[in-house]
């Protein structure tokens, strides 16, 4: 286990090796794979903080204490890689979960204070209308993606702009109408319709 952790230390870019390490790891049966997680996240190296937020994103569909890791521990990381694997590790939760069914965890996330929680559902679910419940029910999408637009996070209000520009070209109107009803003299509301329009 040493070995592979040393290993992933000298690797700098990509997600392939960190999830083939976790999904190594997960197939031991001999670790406790929660406290084993867990104790990665005190590490100093991103890359295996990533592997611990992968492993928990796994094991969260059946740990509701690995969910919880994940929106308080994890989601104050300060390391942008961190940050891109807890939004995958979301989405794994929700497909597993199915997303109708992972709606009010969804709601609850998008609500949240800590704009590291909010992107993580905004950028896991990209391309949100390619998902299924949210292809048949774009406005529900579109609704709760604007919800944020006025974040003072410009982290989060960029992730909302790329979003909503990726529903845009199979559903203008309907973020058209969204957009619509925004105060444009909000420079933060202005800084996400350019990423969208652009």
């Amino acid at each position: 286990m040493d070995a592979i952790i040393e290993k992933l230390k000298s690797i700098e870019h990509g997600f392939k090796h960190i999830i083939e390490a976790g999904d190594y790891i997960l197939k031991d049966t001999s670790i406790g794979h929660l406290e084993f997680a867990t104790k990665l996240l005190d590490d100093n190296a991103y890359q295996i903080r990533m592997l611990a937020t992968y492993i928990l994103g796994q094991l969260s569909v059946e740990s509701a204490k690995a969910l919880e890791i994940l929106e308080t521990r994890v989601a104050t990381d300060d390391n942008w890689r961190v940050q891109e694997m807890l939004a995958k590790a979301f989405d794994y939760y929700c497909e597993s979960n199915g997303y109708e069914r992972s709606l009010p965890k969804i709601r609850n996330w998008i609500n949240d204070e800590n704009p590291n929680i909010t992107r993580a559902v905004i950028e896991g679910l990209r391309i949100w209308t390619s998902r299924p419940y949210f292809k048949e029910n774009p406005e529900v999408a579109i609704q709760l993606i604007a919800r944020s637009r006025s974040a003072d996070s410009e982290y989060l209000r960029k992730s909302i702009g790329n979003s909503l520009r990726d529903i845009s070209k199979k559903h203008k109107d309907l973020v058209d109408n969204e957009v619509s009803g925004w105060n444009s003299a909000d420079k933060k509301i202005v800084f996400i319709k350019k990423l969208i329009y652009k």
